[in-house]
């Protein structure tokens, strides 16, 4: 039994005095594989160091945070298009639109959501959503361009019916369910029992969203295996079940290798 964490980024500055250890407490506790969305150019070179160094258990992604959407937008990503051979990277992630904090850029945002998405197409890779208060807008450009090339995830899903109802319409994407499942606040018990099993994959996010018991402290990878007791038990399924189906759905949409202990 093994689980893949399919969005982590213990690359950051967070993890500077432990990183090494974090990832082997994840491995302990039988998260095997970790995927590592990108931000920007800035944080290329940290992503790429984790996966040299654990390269059968590390994988990278390449893309633009909309948080990091500003003046220079095009600038960065033609930056990040130069570094399509530097590795093989497994999504464009994560991207996306952010209306939470600042909406100053929305229409950047856009664009660079497009330009990236036709990115994803062009290189036969899937993309990885950050959505946050911006469902609406991302509906608008995915119904726009979607086609068969076109898979993905809607990484730290927290919608409603409506959402997953929406989603459910593009045959190739999937939910990702991190530790705000394990918040009761957050009502998200309902929402998980709608999405199909072979639609669901997990995440922690870290450092960020931890999961309770850590709530409001670091995240680390390690800490999956707590939403995934909690997601289990929504499903009313053994924690061993959920574990293979995920894994099987991260693998079949990220197209990773399937991991061994000789590895």
């Amino acid at each position: 039994m093994y689980f893949i964490d399919t969005h982590s980024h213990i690359y950051q500055p967070d993890f500077d005095e432990d990183r090494t250890e974090a990832m082997q407490r994840a491995f302990q506790n039988n998260i095997q594989q970790i995927l590592l969305p990108n931000i920007d150019c800035e944080t290329i070179p940290r992503v790429l160091q984790l996966v040299e160094q654990f390269p059968h258990q590390a994988f990278g992604m390449l893309g633009l945070h909309p948080s990091h959407v500003k003046e220079n937008w095009e600038e960065e990503l033609r930056a990040l298009l130069e570094l399509k051979d530097r590795s093989k990277w497994v999504a464009i992630g994560e991207i996306g639109m952010d209306l939470y904090w600042d909406k100053t850029y929305i229409e950047e945002q856009k664009q660079a959501f497009r330009l990236q998405i036709q990115w994803a197409k062009d290189w036969k890779l899937p993309i990885v959503i950050h959505a946050r208060e911006a469902f609406q807008e991302i509906f608008e450009i995915l119904d726009e361009v979607m086609d068969e090339r076109l898979s993905g995830v809607f990484h730290c899903f927290t919608g409603g019916k409506e959402e997953v109802e929406h989603i459910l319409n593009y045959p190739n994407f999937y939910f990702g369910i991190g530790g705000v499942a394990t918040y009761k606040k957050a009502a998200l018990d309902e929402v998980i029992q709608m999405i199909p099993s072979e639609k669901l994959i997990l995440e922690t996010d870290a450092p960020y969203l931890s999961p309770v018991p850590f709530r409001g402290k670091r995240n680390e990878s390690s800490y999956l295996i707590h939403t995934a007791e909690k997601v289990a038990d929504v499903l009313n399924i053994k924690l061993s079940e959920l574990a293979e189906l995920t894994t099987r759905n991260a693998q079949k949409l990220f197209e990773l290798p399937t991991f061994t202990q000789s590895t």
